[in-house]
């Protein structure tokens, strides 16, 4: 099984936090842009509006709420905002499931015991086992800033060899940002950088005082444009389920099915697996591609492989 069991890695250098009242300002400004007054039943008058959207007094008509009380907590002060007011904030919005959590994150965030630096984070020895015997399905285990944890010789052979990278690059966002082979491998490419993007917000607002997570923001903000872009929509997403088509310089066009199963004793952590339906042409690659196991990495030296360069 290729894995990184211990990064041995220097850490990052140290970013400064992420502004928690920053992102809470931005983020309900955001999500009150992208609603008009006829997507919530209040009548349009027809009026110039200055900004995109609902106005202040709107939303707090809508939330049950004082514009005083309103105005303060987007302008970020969400000291004592009461869980019951956050709800009825998030139904005004119209909030799904994630932003509604990424809300309550920022808004009442949960104490942290401060540490000197971010532990590296572990998987689990039976874990790894279990992930080194499935052999004809591509698995991975990704952590916390989508970093790529562990993962077995099917993906490999699928996504690039992981193991021939720098332990601080065996991360989806570098990937999929700083390294164009992977624009290449994702057939939709701005569909896989806006979830990878909605992830990090993610995880940005459940750890904003993390050094190293905002040590790759900046560091991506600076190498990509697109990055940027997609930071400044503050849109957040859990990981679940769905479809990724991907262009396999040895293999051709792949439709797979990938699943993402949430660890019991670690929520920050998730199995990843990608399969393809019974007998279809896509089944039949990734039979090939296990036959030749970590020949078929080797195999597409010469042809620009996803993950081979450092």
């Amino acid at each position: 099984m290729d894995e990184q069991p211990e990064s041995t890695a220097e850490p990052l250098d140290t970013g400064r936090p992420l502004d928690r009242r920053a992102e809470l300002s931005e983020f309900l400004r955001t999500r009150r842009a992208r609603l008009q007054p006829q997507d919530v039943g209040l009548p349009d008058f027809g009026r110039h509006r200055r900004v995109p959207g609902l106005r202040r007094e709107e939303l707090a008509q809508l939330a049950g709420v004082s514009v005083a009380y309103y105005t303060r907590l987007e302008q970020g002060n969400g000291r004592n905002v009461s869980s019951e007011v956050l709800d009825a904030i998030a139904r005004a919005l119209r909030l799904t499931d994630a932003e509604s959590a990424h809300l309550t994150h920022l808004a009442k965030p949960k104490q942290h015991k401060k540490r000197q630096s971010s532990p590296s984070q572990q998987v689990r020895g039976p874990l790894r086992q279990l992930i080194d015997t499935i052999d004809t399905v591509p698995a991975y285990v990704s952590g916390r800033r989508t970093d790529i944890l562990v993962w077995n010789r099917m993906a490999a052979a699928v996504f690039g060899d992981w193991s021939a990278l720098p332990p601080q690059d065996r991360n989806w966002a570098r990937l999929v940002f700083l390294r164009p082979e992977y624009r290449d491998l994702f057939v939709d490419w701005e569909q896989k950088a806006n979830d990878i993007v909605m992830y990090l917000r993610m995880d940005a607002g459940c750890h904003p005082d993390d050094p190293r997570l905002s040590a790759l923001v900046g560091e991506l903000s600076v190498k990509s444009e697109e990055f940027r872009r997609l930071w400044a929509t503050h849109d957040v997403k859990e990981k679940s389920y769905g479809v990724k088509l991907l262009h396999h310089p040895l293999v051709g066009d792949l439709t797979l099915n990938f699943e993402t199963f949430r660890l019991a004793d670690d929520a920050e952590q998730s199995l990843i697996t990608y399969h393809a339906e019974p007998g279809s042409p896509s089944a039949d690659a990734l039979r090939l591609l296990a036959s030749w196991g970590t020949d078929a990495t080797r195999a597409g030296s010469s042809a620009p492989r996803p993950g081979l360069t450092p």
